[in-house]
């Protein structure tokens, strides 16, 4: 019996190491991966993504394998491909390329057939491969989006299931900031701050998302609802 007791006390110990190096590396002195993942991703929403993927980098140091970060990474790199193409430095973009690609499949080598990493893997890998072919129009690369609004609403959607309303707003805010011109952000952000009562922002996206699609059902009942439906302008063959 003693000898049974004195052989499980290793292996106690170990899971408590573990267990206490997991809570320092999350939460311990300095910035801990929360907090770096917070600050990544408004720096995502301020269009700075070189900073957004060194803060993503510290938290993968901290915690690694996590699939929402890898997948940040990932479009992070994507982005300052982009970037690097419209400067015409080839070279530079095709290494952030590879690094954003590797990433992704990092993410789904954790998680297969997460649908936000493997879009991110295939506008990645798009990028290299129709780049190749359009070397020659340097319009192409200005043109390019980038990463897609709808990859961050699925992620937005993920975590306001599972109750992490903070999460999610910062990912509906980035689908904003990535395509400001897409009604389906705005709808997205609108639906999620009415079910979470928060009116006065609701109303901002609802009206932006009229300006964009004034045909949407949904939005022209939504700010009906609320007397903010824009009254129809009349021609001045009507107004006689």
């Amino acid at each position: 019996m003693n000898a049974n007791r004195r052989s499980g006390a290793p292996a106690r110990r170990s899971a408590l190491f573990t267990w206490t190096a997991l809570a320092v590396g999350l939460t311990g002195c300095g910035p801990n991966y929360f907090d770096l993942r917070k600050d990544g991703q408004e720096a995502i929403i301020r269009g700075d993504y070189a900073p957004a993927a060194i803060l993503f980098a510290q938290a993968d140091q901290k915690s690694r394998r996590h699939v929402a970060n890898l997948h940040d990474m990932g479009i992070c790199h994507t982005m300052i491909a982009k970037q690097k193409f419209t400067q015409r430095n080839h070279p530079a973009a095709f290494r952030e390329l590879d690094k954003a690609i590797a990433y992704y499949e990092q993410a789904l080598d954790v998680r297969p057939g997460n649908l936000a990493c493997t879009e991110g893997l295939n506008t990645a890998l798009e990028l290299k491969g129709q780049f190749e072919e359009a070397l020659r129009k340097a319009e192409w690369a200005a043109e390019f989006v980038g990463p897609k609004a709808k990859q961050q609403i699925y992620l937005a959607k993920e975590l306001d299931e599972r109750g992490d309303s903070d999460a999610a707003l910062l990912r509906y805010r980035q689908a904003v900031a990535m395509e400001p011109s897409n009604p389906d952000a705005h709808v997205a952000i609108a639906e999620f701050l009415i079910r979470h009562q928060q009116e006065s922002a609701a109303l901002h996206h609802l009206r932006a998302a009229f300006q964009l699609d004034p045909q949407n059902g949904w939005v022209r009942q939504q700010l009906a609802a609320r007397g903010a439906l824009p009254r129809p302008v009349q021609t001045a063959a009507e107004q006689s």
